[in-house]
């Protein structure tokens, strides 16, 4: 492994007003203000907007930070920001997101999770001072798999939704750039991830709204689905620590590189009853002030059959992770969920 200094560095993050994405570059700011970051993000409406420009006016705060507005599909685009800025280690976070929404909505898809990524490919293949491309690849690519923990040694040939299908292939992709062109890559499987400002579409942020409002909320598989929820910093954290350590070029005998690729997963290897999750979280809501002290959650509960392209149980084998990059995600549900409802309390007033 090839271990990369972050100071003095150009780093592009796409997708930088996201959940993931403006949490990284919050901490590569502060972190690391020798070094250039350039956020590039379309802040579409997806989901609500202002959340993303919550996140951004975070990031204007620092000398070290430019925000290019675009998308990553517009390959004049990518290909300005890599000759304006000439980042050397790009991640790319930029993705549409949401297994349900990719059933209503495939073109988005298609044009955010392979055109936009190929373009990223390409930009990085001409580009000469490419050290480290880092990219979000998901959990959703174990598809239907009954083995649990899930391993990145196991077959995943078979997505259950077009998302996870796009996020396969992003692996794929990289794989093939790596072999043709020598670019050192690495895609991680984020595991359900949570937190302060995280994603309105998310389950936690859609039930504390149900509840504010006196709704019912949906547990699907009668509770028993198992997630494994990582907090958003703990993903930070593993991301950065990759972003660090590239995989090694060599060449192989058939005179081109051997990959400089890997794939791990980011979860925390812990999964957690959704019934249990949701318990919590009403606990952490009450105890923000968010929802009364004498709040009837029974009453507020309906336990309901599983939803068509999900999976019962997601779990994450982070063994490689810790080998080699010597960490593990650690923040208990209880720790993660209470900073949520108080972030929760404070942003919605």
């Amino acid at each position: 492994m090839k271990h990369i200094n972050l100071e003095n560095k150009h780093i592009l993050v796409t997708g930088s007003s996201g959940f993931i994405g403006s949490n990284l570059c919050l901490r590569l700011l502060k972190e690391y203000p020798s070094s250039l970051i350039i956020g590039l993000d379309n802040m579409n409406d997806y989901y609500d907007v202002s959340l993303k420009e919550y996140r951004l006016s975070k990031l204007k705060d620092f000398d070290n930070f430019i925000f290019v507005k675009g998308n990553i599909a517009d390959k004049e685009l990518v290909n300005k920001v890599f000759n304006d800025y000439k980042p050397t280690i790009v991640v790319n976070l930029a993705a549409q997101a949401g297994v349900r929404y990719s059933i209503t909505n495939p073109d988005a898809y298609i044009e955010s999770n392979l055109v936009g990524f190929y373009n990223i490919l390409e930009a990085c293949r001409h580009s000469d001072n490419i050290e480290h491309l880092v990219y979000a690849s998901s959990s959703s690519v174990y598809g239907g798999n009954k083995k649990v923990p899930f391993a990145t040694s196991d077959k995943v040939d078979n997505p259950v939704s077009l998302y996870a299908a796009t996020k396969k292939s992003n692996e794929l992709l990289a794989h093939s750039y790596s072999k043709l062109y020598n670019i050192p890559s690495t895609g991680l499987r984020f595991f359900t991830v949570y937190g302060p400002a995280g994603r309105p579409d998310m389950a936690y942020f859609g039930f504390t709204d149900k509840l504010i409002k006196g709704e019912t909320i949906k547990i699907f598989n009668y509770g028993n689905c198992k997630r494994d929820f990582t907090y958003v910093d703990d993903i930070v954290e593993g991301i950065i620590r990759v972003m660090c350590g590239a995989p090694d070029k060599a060449m192989g005998e058939d005179g081109l590189p051997i990959p400089p690729y890997k794939v791990y997963n980011i979860g925390n290897s812990n999964p957690e009853n959704l019934l249990d999750f949701v318990n919590i979280l009403q606990e952490e809501l009450i105890r923000a002030g968010v929802l009364p002290s004498d709040y009837d959650f029974e009453s507020h509960k309906e336990l309901v059959a599983m939803q068509p392209g999900d999976v019962p149980v997601t779990y994450a084998d982070t063994t490689p992770l810790e080998e080699d990059y010597g960490f593990k995600p650690n923040t208990s549900l209880r720790d993660g969920l209470r900073k949520f409802a108080e972030w929760y309390k404070e942003y919605y007033k």
